[in-house]
């Protein structure tokens, strides 16, 4: 069976292709630069650059290789980047979307897209289970929500793995919180992190593991995948500091209202993962066991 992945040069597209190849699946890995894999060498694996916001080049891909599983992780991804120009993230994240969408049915493709805790507007409790309702309040939030609408009409199979606040080792992308605890203190850098925001943070080969289970089950419908412990940032990178042996004091709490965002953050999220656990057979790393893996 072969899988063509979105967005694979990616934080989560390392981790993902290097657990579906270990387990023999075709890899079809796009992205629009070149390829920064290291599989390059592995029989089971195809790099083609693809935009997805050309259906042009989206065509061409999807027919040379006539897809059995899209994973659709591409996607304008910061928050702020994506208030501060609206116009470029809903191309990318929405009509792009719609585009793989389009060329994935011509060849009745499983159809899995990626989304976030961000399409919550976090006024609750948090832990939010499948089927409560959304309400982003950011538009990086609504252009992941509208992507979804246009899933869930998707004609063949399809599934949405929605994620809060992924981190880990950061291979070949950008940093995420940890590595930037971690780079700080080890500078004797001081580094306000906000204590007023509550999530489950998602370990990225947890991530993964739950993509492969999806493919292997064709599970359809919403799954919320996540870590299973509840913390604020702030507590994430004072266990983050306590592991490394680093100078916690060096952390500064703060509040949203301390920072200067263009979007606005959603409080308390968080998922219950039931449904990932009952019918993946899911179970998420603690936060301990997804730091001692990640700087180990």
């Amino acid at each position: 069976m072969n899988v063509l992945i979105t967005g694979a040069n990616g934080f989560l597209g390392y981790y993902l292709i290097q657990q579906l190849l270990e387990k023999k699946f075709d890899v079809i890995a796009t992205s629009k630069g070149e390829c920064r894999l290291p599989y390059l060498a592995d029989d089971h694996f195809r790099y083609e650059q693809m935009d997805i916001t050309d259906p042009f080049s989206v065509h061409d891909v999807f027919e040379k290789y006539k897809p059995a599983v899209v994973v659709h992780g591409g996607a304008a991804s910061k928050p702020d980047d994506c208030e501060k120009d609206q116009w470029q993230a809903y191309v990318v994240n929405v009509e792009g979307t719609v585009t793989n969408l389009l060329n994935a049915a011509g060849h009745k493709s499983f159809f899995i897209f990626l989304s976030t805790d961000f399409i919550f507007d976090g006024e609750g409790k948090g832990m939010y289970k499948e089927d409560d309702e959304p309400n982003p309040v950011n538009y990086y939030g609504k252009t992941k929500l509208e992507a979804e609408e246009a899933v869930k009409e998707y004609e063949y199979y399809w599934a949405i793995v929605r994620t809060v606040m992924v981190y880990g080792k950061p291979i070949l992308s950008r940093s995420n919180i940890l590595s930037i605890v971690k780079d700080k203190l080890e500078k004797g850098e001081s580094y306000k992190v906000v204590d007023d925001q509550v999530r489950t943070p998602t370990y990225v080969e947890d991530l993964a593991a739950a993509i492969v289970r999806i493919i292997e089950k064709k599970a359809t419908g919403v799954y919320h995948v996540s870590g299973k412990d509840v913390m604020t940032p702030y507590q994430m990178a004072c266990r983050t500091a306590n592991y490394l042996g680093l100078n916690k004091d060096l952390l500064i709490k703060a509040t949203a209202a301390d920072f200067s965002q263009a979007a606005k953050r959603p409080p308390v999220t968080g998922f219950n993962i039931d449904k990932a656990r009952k019918e993946l057979g899911f179970e998420p790393l603690s936060f301990e066991e997804g730091i001692s893996k990640m700087f180990s």
